[in-house]
């Protein structure tokens, strides 16, 4: 399995649910209105749900691609790092936004969550807001140069442009092209 594609493909869904689950939260707050209640924690179970298969893909991407010549080591740890804060965090509003689900359709069917469960799932979404809307930059420079594998341009590089990580992948991949020419 290509395990650092796999990573890469399925590595949005968490962050793009939690982001929907977290807007419709905060309309929830301020409309106080069941329906999108309903809507914003059955959303962010689904994000919860889905961290983990992310994070195990990236676990198995990280063992395929840390002797890898365009990606730093530290860049990988570093994202490994900033994984583990967001499985846990992710995990537990997962958690909490299935109970308060399972509250509001089988214990209370017809009010909104306690003002307590409010709070926690609010708080929730606020510790993934840090692990997913603030990625460490490691991320973003090992996805860069994983997507340049994945579409076959690191064929290309030669292993002697250790700068890859500094100039960014695409632009290494260019003016390599451009010197084949």
């Amino acid at each position: 399995m290509n395990w650092p594609y796999i990573h890469i493909v399925i590595n949005h869904f968490p962050i793009i649910l939690t982001i929907v689950g977290s807007a419709v939260l905060a309309l929830a707050l301020i409309v106080r209105r069941r329906g999108l209640w309903l809507y914003a924690v059955a959303t962010l179970t689904l994000a919860g749900a889905s961290v983990y298969p992310v994070y195990f893909a990236g676990d198995k991407a990280a063992d395929a691609v840390r002797t890898t010549w365009y990606i730093v080591r530290s860049s990988v740890e570093e994202h490994d790092a900033s994984a583990n804060y967001a499985l846990v965090s992710g995990l537990l509003m997962g958690a909490v936004s299935a109970y308060a689900w399972w509250r509001m359709l089988r214990r209370e069917v017809v009010g909104l969550p306690p003002v307590w469960l409010r709070v926690v799932i609010t708080a929730g979404v606020l510790a993934v807001g840090r692990a997913f809307l603030f990625p460490c930059p490691a991320g973003l420079r090992c996805h860069r140069a994983l997507l340049c594998r994945v579409a076959g341009a690191a064929a290309v590089v030669p292993a002697a442009a250790a700068d890859a990580d500094q100039l960014g992948c695409r632009r290494a991949v260019l003016s390599r092209l451009r010197m084949v020419r």
